[in-house]
């Protein structure tokens, strides 16, 4: 049917066509402040659903319920197709982190300008943009779902940055939710397909000691003291190195990220707490994190005894993820970048991410193919628009063939405009 198909210039229009129109609604939505604990959602959620209702796109809030408010965590976009298959899922958040210093940005965080080529403003890069864009592919593929195998959703989180992951949460344990074979997470960066990433084991400890007044002629080792003893032997733990065989790059990482007790001068206080972040891999997994601190634990409370026993409160674990290259959705997103001309190597992160909660779930994820960025989470955010046009194309074919039932996409389908 090659009538239906576009003449190259005229494709290029079309795509550039649809890159300002991804542009403008990333713009609305960067000036309505969405921080994430600090602004109401409500306005850059409002700015979606306009969006999705004028595109005739059935979508809904997730609340996450807590105490007796009924918060919104996140937008749902679902689109089903006419064929039986499975559900892939593409996820952007449109919360964000917070400004920072407002006097060292030279433009407005939430200005939602274009310069230069640049989108300004906070969540230019993380992920405004991104959802936008996503809105952008359900309404394309919107006409053509009859012919599409198994459907497409679009979750939009609201709740990313608090690190909770609450729209994501929300949207697994919901019921009239179809479970995603996949998931395709929206952070930016042109040059890399993340495929994984490596887990994390938290823990809360809570030092002790016997208190008593800082000018007392008894000598007594505090809790801050005991504490500090402590981190000493967390620092100087041996972790394992990175497996170079194993395919999984990192080695594991561990920080002590806050210490916390005392007041004013004259007291030596009986408690000191201290947060613990093990960044774990494949070879080096929450419980091998959690026997390395409680072996540190029991070293401090034989050399530095005290009344009680320092505790140990795990609070958070995530495993490591790590995708091979041939493993879907890696595969077509991949696949469909090298199709666009894109250089894209499959990357393994250090940070945590939603890729790791969807791991713990048995859901395959890739998190991170976008535009170039600059002042992720810092100052001056922007997001380089020149290459939307052809970010906004692969992410568009590596949906098409997802929704195909031999994995490839329908040349028909992703050539019509």
């Amino acid at each position: 049917m090659r009538e239906n198909f576009r003449q190259p210039e005229q494709a290029g229009e079309a795509a550039e066509a649809r890159a300002a129109s991804v542009a403008r609604l990333a713009q609305e939505l960067i000036r309505r402040p969405s921080r994430a604990g600090i602004d109401d959602y409500g306005p850059v959620l409002a700015v979606l659903e306009e969006w999705l209702s004028a595109h005739a796109l059935p979508h809904r809030r997730l609340y996450d319920d807590t105490g007796n408010a009924r918060e919104p965590v996140g937008l749902l976009v679902e689109l089903p197709g006419g064929r039986p298959g499975r559900w892939w899922t593409l996820d952007a958040c449109v919360d964000t982190a917070p400004y920072g210093d407002e006097a060292a940005w030279s433009f407005p965080p939430a200005c939602g300008d274009i310069a230069d080529g640049r989108l300004l403003g906070r969540g230019a890069a993380d992920s405004k943009l991104a959802a936008a864009m996503f809105c952008h592919i359900a309404a394309e593929l919107k006409p053509r779902a009859e012919a599409l195998h198994g459907g497409l959703a679009v979750l939009l989180d609201v709740d990313e940055h608090t690190g909770r992951f609450g729209g994501a949460r929300a949207y697994l344990a919901d019921p009239a939710a179809a479970r995603p074979a996949g998931v395709l997470i929206g952070y930016p960066g042109t040059d890399e397909v993340v495929v994984g990433g490596r887990g994390l084991w938290r823990a809360t400890l809570a030092v002790h000691a016997t208190s008593g007044h800082s000018g007392s002629r008894r000598t007594v080792v505090g809790a801050i003291s005991r504490a500090a003893h402590l981190v000493r032997l967390l620092d100087e733990a041996e972790l394992p190195a990175a497996d170079a065989g194993s395919g999984f790059p990192l080695p594991p990482k561990l920080s002590v990220t806050a210490l916390h007790g005392g007041q004013g001068f004259s007291v030596t206080p009986d408690l000191c707490e201290l947060n613990v972040d093990v960044r774990t891999t494949p070879d080096f997994e929450a419980h091998d994190a959690e026997a390395l601190v409680s072996n540190a634990v029991a070293r401090l409370d034989t050399e530095l005894p005290a009344p009680r026993p320092t505790d140990i409160t795990p609070v958070a674990s995530w495993p490591p993820f790590h995708l091979a290259e041939d493993e879907q959705p890696a595969r077509a997103l991949l696949h469909a970048a090298a199709d666009a001309g894109l250089a894209v190597r499959p990357k393994i992160a250090g940070p945590s991410n939603i890729g790791n909660l969807l791991a713990g779930e048995g859901i395959p994820a890739t998190a991170g193919f976008g535009v170039p960025y600059e002042g992720l989470h810092g100052i001056d955010e922007r997001a380089h628009l020149a290459e939307l046009p052809r970010v906004h194309a692969v992410y568009r074919q590596a949906v098409l063939n997802l929704l195909q039932p031999d994995g490839r996409s329908d040349r028909r389908l992703d050539r019509r405009s």
